[in-house]
């Protein structure tokens, strides 16, 4: 009899979880669905923008965006420019080396979730920026945000001092 059982066992586990799995995500689905967001196109917007004023003799500096996508589909920042920089920006990406020492490091583009978005910080993804002059506190800096599919934003960033508080910054 402890044979026969086994077998059961066996047969369940073999074909009861898969359906059980594709049970699941096919509720997920349909509840996607019926929210609204199947096959919708992506709806990025900036409710950040900000750049850190240079200090010291480095000619670089570096721009933070908070992007949200409200849409149903995850899009791509690929491109970025800006016709108040002396050098094109350029999205990057800061890592840690084993000695305490950090370094930044281009990426081609990043990715903004669906449902969700995404926040640049100065401990990950963010923008180098090489300013055409001396950026002043307040001032604004221009950019243009390029997406794999949604249409291109138009956006000021603020300059503020680095470590500044941002969470009372006005939509950009």
């Amino acid at each position: 009899m402890s044979d026969v059982s086994a077998r059961r066992r066996t047969s369940f586990t073999a074909i009861g979880v898969p359906v059980l799995a594709c049970g699941m995500a096919l509720a997920g689905l349909g509840t996607w669905t019926a929210n609204g967001h199947a096959g919708s196109p992506p709806h990025v917007a900036v409710t950040k923008a900000y750049v850190f004023q240079p200090t010291g003799p480095t000619p670089e500096t570096a721009a933070f965006f908070t992007l949200a996508n409200d849409g149903g589909s995850s899009d791509r920042l690929v491109h970025i420019a800006s016709t108040d920089t002396a050098a094109p920006p350029r999205l990057s990406e800061h890592h840690m080396t084993s000695f305490g020492g950090a370094y930044r490091q281009p990426v081609e583009s990043v990715t903004v979730p669906a449902g969700d978005g995404l926040t640049m910080t100065p401990h990950g993804i963010d923008v180098t920026v090489r300013p055409k002059g001396t950026l002043r506190l307040g001032e604004e800096v221009s950019f243009t945000l390029r997406f794999a599919h949604g249409e291109p934003l138009r956006i000021q960033a603020v300059v503020v001092r680095p470590g500044a508080r941002t969470d009372g910054l006005p939509r950009p």
